[in-house]
């Protein structure tokens, strides 16, 4: 019974494989192909793996929206890439006037140059919105938690009882007396910004155009009829992109 169960002589004098083990381990997959090509008696080539780009491609690579091809600028300008639009509008007016590049700069500058006007009026609103928010968020801190303001502020608006001077011996214990007062007015501007949100969104989603939307639609359509030579939707997308700084807005 154990004779019956004897490796054939023909297995056991042909040499067995063992995988390969790297320095760190890890049986090395590579190695198993070439051992047994090895074994057979064929001749392995060492193949060098080609390159996935050849410097021509990378010479050839473009790094400003000015290398572009037209292609590229179109599809960027409809993902709303300021620039862009901006190198459209110069290659519409080479094609339309029939100008070299740098001429068509200096007419951009012009185009550029009436789309800025009229802003300062327009942009108020926003600056007086800046500075409000601005100085609001950075006075709550005193009016919340240093004594002097709160203090101050109390004998001039508020008139309410002061705690006594070991109820106010840290900022926190500041705080909890000023709270008193502050968190009506905190509570009620925080909650009409929030239902403010709420109306610009639910305008939005009716396709109304918001005062900034509006204003930018009005901006380009004043520039479109001042030059009537170039494209419309060339010139009212540069306008629309451009901000109300006269650079980009985004």
């Amino acid at each position: 019974m154990i004779s019956a169960f004897r490796r054939p002589a023909s297995l056991a004098s042909k040499t067995l494989l063992q995988p390969t083990w790297g320095a760190t381990g890890v049986r090395t997959l590579a190695s198993l192909p070439h051992r047994r090509m090895v074994a057979r008696g064929k001749k392995v080539t060492q193949v060098t793996p080609k390159a996935p780009v050849s410097r021509d491609v990378a010479c050839a690579l473009p790094l400003s929206v000015h290398e572009m091809d037209n292609d590229s600028l179109v599809t960027l300008s409809a993902l709303e890439d300021f620039d862009a639009r901006v190198e459209v509008l110069k290659r519409h007016i080479m094609a339309t006037d029939g100008i070299n590049y740098a001429e068509a700069e200096e007419k951009f500058k012009e185009i550029q140059s009436f789309n800025s006007q009229g802003l300062f009026f327009l942009v108020v609103p926003y600056q007086v919105g800046i500075a409000a928010s601005l100085t609001a968020a950075l006075a709550s801190f005193p009016l919340c938690f240093h004594l002097g303001t709160v203090d101050w502020f109390n004998k001039h608006y508020v008139t309410t009882d002061v705690p006594p001077p070991e109820d106010l011996e840290t900022w926190l214990e500041v705080g909890s007396w000023s709270w008193n007062w502050m968190e009506p007015p905190l509570g009620q501007i925080s909650f009409v910004l929030l239902c403010l949100q709420f109306s610009r969104s639910q305008i939005q989603n009716l396709g109304i155009r918001p005062f900034t939307s509006s204003m930018k639609h009005r901006r380009a359509q004043r520039l479109i009829d001042a030059y009537p030579a170039y494209n419309s939707k060339v010139l009212a997308d540069y306008s629309k992109a451009a901000g109300l700084s006269g650079g980009s807005m985004f």
